[in-house]
């Protein structure tokens, strides 16, 4: 039996591979040096609901988490990647009337991107007043 392909052939098919091969080791090497972008929640973030949490706004329930992250039991980052989901407490904060507070833990625990289910929230003030007496300044679901 003989080959259906001659030396030249077999050789350059050979090139072609190891030239593929190469290329992917290259692309490999650089995918492992690239730094990705966290899309969880920032520092920021996390000093923003402890503002709210330590506010006078703020439902019992929060309080005393907001406490209690205070004194160092746990962090926001323990309650907001689900570490501390079983505790007591974050079961009692989440089921209090801060608003959408359980639909966005639902989200984001069902694999939703924080980052989306934050946006779709109420918007965060921002600093200015709107004199626009035709337009209202605050949207809520059931307003439409």
């Amino acid at each position: 039996m003989t080959f259906p392909y001659d030396k030249a052939r077999l050789d350059a098919l050979v090139a072609d591979v190891e030239q593929r091969m190469a290329n992917v080791e290259q692309t490999a090497r650089a995918a492992s040096q690239v730094q990705m972008r966290s899309r969880g929640l920032t520092q920021a973030d996390f000093a923003e609901i402890s503002r709210f949490a330590n506010s006078p706004g703020a439902p019992r329930e929060l309080k005393e988490l907001a406490r209690r992250v205070d004194a160092g039991e746990m962090s926001w980052e323990d309650i907001a990647s689900g570490r501390a989901v079983d505790d007591e407490g974050v079961q009692q904060a989440l089921q209090t009337g801060v608003p959408d507070l359980q639909r966005a833990y639902s989200a984001i625990q069902a694999g939703d991107d924080p980052e989306d289910v934050a946006s779709a929230g109420t918007p965060r003030p921002s600093g200015r007043r709107d004199d626009d007496d035709d337009e209202p300044n605050k949207f809520s679901e059931d307003a439409w």
